[in-house]
């Protein structure tokens, strides 16, 4: 298969290639690396993206971007980040997408732990995921003839405890690697409408 990786220089994005890289032709895509560029927040840079990249027989997205924030200080620019980010970012790469994947092709999207175990300053990463997860269950059964969509929800990625360490008190971590199965699962197998959990 040849496989755009939306992200492919991100913690998680590295362990996707290195798994599915074994098997497939991976198209690594990123704001400013890989084989093409690709902003999630502009349609027209998703387009010229999908143009460069040629026939494609799968698209993973491991990007998107929140705000964390107590709630208290948040306010509805603050939420707009995720929305137009990892929202709209991921919807966007699957509407525009469909005309660009070939048949039985699939769409793998990310959200996070988040969806079901909230934490403080955490709420926007919370309605983000949760909303991605809802739409991919509901876009899975209008989705054009033989594609298949997926969400992929990881737990913390143990790669990026450093830095999310002190958010994530008493969550168990999730290597990369065992996350990364589950884009495998979702890219190789036949599924439509998941939400595959990990940790």
């Amino acid at each position: 298969m040849r496989i755009l990786v939306v992200g492919a220089s991100g913690t998680i994005g590295r362990a996707v290639v290195a798994e599915l890289g074994a098997r497939h032709e991976i198209v690594a895509a990123g704001r400013g690396s890989g084989d093409v560029r690709l902003d999630v927040t502009d349609e027209a840079s998703i387009r010229a993206a999908y143009d460069a990249a040629g026939p494609l027989d799968a698209v993973v997205s491991a990007t998107g971007s929140v705000k964390f924030a107590p709630f208290g200080e948040l306010d509805a620019a603050g939420y707009e980040v995720g929305l137009r980010d990892k929202l709209m970012g991921q919807v966007n790469l699957v509407l525009i997408g469909r005309e660009h994947l070939s048949p039985g092709g699939s769409f793998t999207l990310t959200t996070g732990v988040l969806d079901r175990d909230p934490i403080a300053a955490g709420s926007s990463a919370s309605m983000v995921n949760g909303a991605i997860n809802a739409w991919v269950r509901a876009a899975a059964i209008e989705m054009p003839p033989g594609l298949r969509i997926n969400s992929v929800s990881p737990g913390v990625i143990e790669e990026a405890m450093d830095a999310y360490g002190p958010f994530f008190r008493g969550f168990e971590p999730v290597p990369a690697a065992r996350a990364a199965l589950a884009y495998a699962k979702s890219v190789e197998g036949l599924q439509t409408g998941q939400v595959y959990e990990v940790g």
